[in-house]
């Protein structure tokens, strides 16, 4: 991106009657971002226009629409994909999505400056890998699920930025762009992309999958780490570029930078993921993921340490004060006293609700049950499984339905799973206190009460909740915080009942299949 220029035309005008275009903030091939005031919200956003060059009639600007709507819903469902909220065409029919307004730096100006140091290194890929996952993973599209590409991963893609609660934050920008250019030229061969990250398969113009921008995000770490390129073509060419990917073996750290030393982990991984066949890389985002964390929590804990050791020497004495409870005796206390509250029903209902026993808090599913049924789940316990996720929009209103069933092999084929629904209003206090709450501590209780004696709990099952689900928790809780609500929870709250009825015959599926799904007995 380049500097803005002060004379644009643009600048002061009002688009689709909301956004003020107040200053140009970047341009590039693939078209201009402006800041711009959202005079409906009196927020401040971004609004990106496509290249008037790259303008081709009614199909591109229907393709260019169905991009800005992947991107919203990627945005929806990852703190590390930037968000997009509204699409739309100016008067000279030229198409442009808004978008949340960031300030910060791309991480091509972050690697300019210099090599990043490893723990910072660690950080960033990682929270790369989460917006990669979380695109690959798919969104639903007319009820199926649909892996997104992203075909340009490259520094200028990456923003880096600063957000309160999160410290250094990191967002993928453009997803799918690329895609929507090689359509819209109408040549099956052609290709769309960044010559020197680009995979093999990708320089072919061969149908892509994950392990491409694996590929990419290989040549992007190795910059990374040494503020060099791993591989290097003659010319600048499609041809010099298409040898170099295919035949050029890349230069390892040691070659470039005698003195860097890295964890050969790492450096296998990186090296890996610059395979020149896909079946060599890694086989999944998911799978860099599983191989980062572990050096993050290894190179990364001193850092931390180092740099808030004041903060937390002024708070040693109240961190003292606070280390009064356990968590088992904080879970001996909730089975001992745990009784069903006067203000509910004594009926089949599920509610959720946070327990505090002096300063120490805990996230519970109360649910009530006939007595029968949890004797048969008590009794046939070895044939119980669980299932738990979480389901969350943004838009019209920012909503998570924490989906939780319980499933007994012994008894369920008949009468299907017993279905746990809560929703999580992320606008309230109640909702963020809950959603923070589960991704603090990773797990949850679920209270089983019998209609019949509803004084006493029953039953108590623990579930734990997986290490990626909690910072997908935590992300949602971030961006919500900005999010405006532009339609009524109940919206929301349908709208994610429409897709847990789409998914519900899968997991239905899944738990009468699988074996790797938790069982569980008694607390």
């Amino acid at each position: 991106m380049t500097t803005a220029d002060p004379k644009d035309p643009n600048i002061g005008r009002v688009i689709a009657n909301r956004y003020h275009l107040v200053e140009l903030v970047g341009k590039g091939a693939m078209g201009r971002v402006y800041r711009a005031e959202d005079t409906l919200l009196g927020s401040v956003i971004a609004v990106k226009f496509l290249a008037v060059t790259l303008v081709s009639g009614q199909k591109m600007r229907d393709r260019f629409k169905a991009e800005a709507r992947t991107c919203a819903q990627l945005g929806q469902k990852s703190l590390h994909i930037v968000r997009v909220t509204d699409y739309g065409v100016n008067g000279e029919d030229v198409p442009f999505y808004v978008m949340e307004y960031l300030q910060g730096e791309s991480l091509s100006e972050v690697i300019n400056k210099q090599a990043i140091p490893l723990p910072r290194f660690l950080s960033l890929a990682r929270q790369i890998c989460l917006g990669l996952q979380c695109a690959h993973q798919g969104i639903l599209m007319d009820g199926q699920l649909c892996p997104i590409i992203h075909r340009d991963i490259k520094p200028s893609n990456i923003l880096v930025s600063h957000d309160a609660g999160f410290g250094e934050l990191v967002k993928v920008l453009d997803f799918g762009i690329a895609k929507l250019l090689q359509e819209d030229s109408g040549q099956t061969n052609s290709f769309m992309g960044t010559l020197p990250y680009s995979s093999p398969e990708q320089m072919e113009g061969q149908d892509l999958d994950p392990r491409s921008d694996i590929y990419s995000f290989g040549i992007m770490m190795f910059e990374m780490l040494t503020g060099k390129m791993p591989l290097q073509a003659e010319t600048h060419s499609f041809g010099s570029w298409y040898k170099t990917h295919h035949f050029q073996q890349p230069r390892t750290f040691d070659s470039v930078n005698p003195a860097l030393k890295l964890p050969k982990a790492l450096e296998g991984l990186v090296m890996s993921c610059l395979a020149k066949k896909p079946s060599d890389r890694p086989q999944s985002v998911s799978a860099i993921l599983k191989a980062l964390v572990p050096l993050e929590e290894r190179y990364s804990h001193g850092r931390e340490v180092s740099s808030r050791i004041g903060e937390a020497l002024a708070r040693q004495s109240q961190v003292e004060a606070q280390r009064v409870i356990s968590p088992v005796s904080l879970l001996e206390d909730l089975h001992q006293s745990a009784v069903w509250p006067k203000d509910k029903p004594i009926a089949q209902i599920v509610f959720p609700q946070i327990y505090t026993r002096g300063k120490e808090s805990m996230m519970t599913i109360w649910v009530m049950l006939p007595g029968p049924e949890i004797q048969s789940l008590q009794i046939n316990r070895l044939y119980n499984r669980i299932y738990q996720n979480f389901l969350c929009t943004m838009s019209p209103h920012p909503m998570v339905l924490w989906i939780t069933a319980l499933y007994n092999r012994f008894h369920s084929r008949e009468t299907g799973p017993r279905w746990l629904r809560c929703n999580l209003d992320l606008k309230t206090a109640q909702g963020q206190a809950m959603i923070r709450l589960l991704a603090k501590t990773g797990e949850f209780q679920i209270l089983l009460f019998a209609q019949d004696n509803p004084h006493q709990c029953a039953h108590i099952i623990r579930v734990t909740i997986r290490r990626e689900q909690c910072s997908m928790l935590e992300q949602w809780a971030i961006i919500a915080q900005s999010t405006p609500s532009v339609d009524s929870p109940a919206t929301s709250k349908n709208l994610l009942m429409n897709k847990f009825e789409i998914l519900k015959p899968r997991i239905i599926d899944e738990l009468e299949k699988s074996d790797d799904l938790p069982s569980w007995g008694n607390s």
